[in-house]
């Protein structure tokens, strides 16, 4: 059996020191860094620019990894950051370009135990813990599409695909239509929908995700009341059945009703007809 690779086999990093290492994981609202960096790069930085009151980086650099949530305990290559300056409420970080190759493609395994706190940590004592385990051919832009059979996704995993149209979803969810539900895990409700007429599941998975309740009634009054980030922290997709396009629309209107009677959906959940 090989050995594994290292990754200090891989990046040289000559003055380990000089270095805090940086584990993004969830924060206390329950939004996950992979989702942000797949969104937006520039809200990535941000989190490393962020400053508590603890003073997290006291050393010149900052070399940062995202959990990685699809393989278990692996990690997604963030980047490195010069801290150029430390203010009350921010660090003002400039990237380091020598290591930009790797960044966002390179997954690392780490074994986080249960004691390792926090979020910044000596890069010297747990460099020797990360090992290489896939090279990815492109930066990470969100999930590769699973199959339908297989979506069961937040509307936060949901968003930075839908925002950049990853045309792996996008291709195939275009192509059918199908009848869907969206579960509340805060509470257990759910709701059943369908997409049918000239609508694929994209248009109608997109209108949920830009609004946080494609119009429905009773999600329209929860989103009102609780804002877009309840649907993002909170809601979840998945699609019960497909549909060929030339279906026609009085066979997924009867078995979405079908599926309404069986989620119990009119009764404890948020479909009102």
């Amino acid at each position: 059996m090989a050995s594994p690779i290292k990754l200090n086999d891989l990046i040289t990093i000559s003055s380990p020191t000089d270095y805090k290492l940086h584990l993004a994981c969830a924060n206390e609202e329950g939004t996950h860094p992979l989702n942000v960096y797949a969104a937006d790069r520039s809200e990535w930085v941000l989190w490393n620019e962020w400053r508590g009151v603890k003073n997290d980086w006291t050393r010149p650099f900052i070399f940062s990894f995202i959990e990685y949530y699809p393989i278990c305990n692996a990690y997604l290559f963030g980047g490195v950051f010069e801290v150029k300056e430390r203010l009350p409420k921010k660090y003002v970080l400039q990237e380091v370009e020598a290591f930009s190759k790797w960044e966002g493609r390179l997954i690392c395994k780490f074994y986080r135990y249960q004691g390792l706190r926090g979020r910044a940590f000596r890069l010297e004592t747990l460099i020797d813990s990360f090992e290489v385990h896939s090279l990815l051919p492109e930066q990470y832009d969100g999930e590769r599409f699973c199959g339908y059979e297989a979506i069961n996704h937040s509307f936060a995993t949901l968003r930075p695909i839908m925002m950049r149209e990853k045309q792996d979803w996008k291709a195939s969810l275009k192509a059918v239509k199908g009848i869907y539900l969206i579960l509340d895990t805060s509470n257990g409700k759910s709701y059943v929908g369908s997409a049918y007429g000239d609508a694929g599941i994209w248009s109608r998975l997109s209108c949920y995700i830009n609004t946080g309740h494609g119009w429905n009634d009773e999600l329209v009054k929860t989103i009102k009341e609780k804002g877009i980030d309840y649907a993002l922290a909170n809601f979840k997709f998945s699609i019960l059945e497909v549909f060929a396009f030339n279906a026609s629309d009085d066979v997924i209107l009867a078995r979405e009703a079908h599926w309404k009677n069986v989620m119990l959906s009119r009764q404890f959940g948020y479909n009102k007809n």
